[in-house]
């Protein structure tokens, strides 16, 4: 092994650590944080609930981390206020009545956290309000005061290190997504298509496409996530919420196609085989380009190559039809023909769309301000 492919392969090693490398150090700088701030005030532990929160809400992003720390302050000011409401209703100096307490306390808590998930860390919250002032002889509102300040602390000191110590913005993690996602339709489509040559075999196009709706689904989340993160900046990036409908619907293309997966009639293979061949090829390497312009802000590929081979294809079938082929077929067989033709025009008008949010991203690029 030469000593530029050592250095390579230890880059490269380097590079795929990072991410969790820098979210141990925000996670611990967080913390660290936390309990500096906490050491200003008179909070019982030493601000032990601090601590615990910036650890808890810090996320791999900014933006992942507001959306965290929007839902932990919430949750913790409901949990904090019915506890201390009950406590103070309902008297709970003995065993007995404690556990009456926290019946009445943690139900109602739980049946909001089971309707909303803003209200996960209620029924916590509500449980610490309780032992607190029981153990170290607060009175419920005093435990319920505290709990919120020092939730307060942790969730600054997290949005304070998720900005400044090495940084990462969910719209950069969504861009990286977005092209995982075009890489992996790109490696699907020449395999689905060859579906009209050869038998895939039961489940075949499904098991082609295992993991894309998943992978779309994650993406969205990240896309929700840029929305709280927009907050931060004082220009925009573009909304990742077209990009994520585009890739469904190249998704849903998929999806078609597959379904639609057979081997074609003899008197269909021999001009079609070919030409799906073209287009498959021709459609995964304009998709692993979009790929690479997304990750790198540049104008898209053009589409000029596809386009070609599309109108390849719609011309050969034009010509089959007019000759009446089409009328000799089974109908369940003219169905998928003419099932895939449908697919392949809304798979243009998709990748025209695609085409457009790229550019968007290239161009926002080139705007300074919009710069990352």
């Amino acid at each position: 092994m030469s000593l530029f492919t050592a250095l390579s392969f230890l880059r490269k090693q380097f590079e795929a650590q990072m991410a969790p490398l820098r979210f141990g150090l925000r996670v611990t700088s967080a913390g660290l944080l936390a309990f500096g701030l906490a050491q200003l005030g008179t909070f019982p532990l030493r601000g032990l609930w601090a601590v615990l929160t910036a650890v808890v809400v810090t996320q791999v992003s900014v933006g992942g981390s507001i959306v965290a720390i929007t839902e932990y302050v919430v949750g913790t000011l409901a949990g904090a206020i019915y506890a201390s409401a009950i406590a103070l209703i309902v008297p709970h100096t003995t065993t007995a009545a404690l556990a009456g307490v926290l019946v009445l306390s943690i139900a109602p808590l739980a049946l909001s956290a089971g309707l909303n998930p803003m209200f996960r860390v209620a029924p916590f919250t509500a449980v610490i309000v309780l032992f607190i002032s029981t153990e170290f002889g607060q009175s419920p509102i005093d435990s319920a005061i505290y709990r919120v300040l020092e939730v307060m602390i942790g969730g600054v000191s997290t949005i304070i290190v998720s900005l400044v110590v090495l940084p990462e913005k969910s719209h950069g993690r969504g861009l990286k997504a977005a092209a995982r996602i075009l890489e992996r339709l790109a490696n699907v489509l020449p395999q689905l298509l060859e579906g009209f040559a050869r038998d895939l075999g039961p489940g075949g196009a499904v098991q082609i496409q295992d993991g894309l709706g998943d992978a779309i689904v994650h993406f969205q989340a990240i896309g929700a996530e840029t929305k709280r993160e927009r907050l931060t900046y004082l220009h925009p990036e573009p909304d990742l919420g077209t990009l994520a409908r585009t890739l469904l619907r190249l998704r849903h293309d998929f999806v078609i196609i597959g379904r639609a997966a057979g081997p074609l009639p003899e008197s269909f293979a021999t001009p079609f085989n070919l030409l799906l061949t073209k287009v498959g090829e021709t459609i995964a390497q304009y998709l692993k380009g979009c790929a690479d312009a997304l990750v790198t802000r540049r104008v898209p590929p053009p589409l000029d190559t596809v386009e070609t081979a599309l109108e390849g294809y719609a011309a050969a079938f034009t010509a089959l039809r007019q000759e009446g082929m089409t009328r000799t077929l089974p109908s369940h067989e003219t169905e998928r023909i003419f099932a895939l033709g449908f697919a392949l025009e809304q798979l243009h008008r998709n990748l025209l769309d695609l085409q457009h949010c790229v550019e968007e991203y290239a161009g926002a690029s080139a705007r300074p301000e919009l710069a990352t």
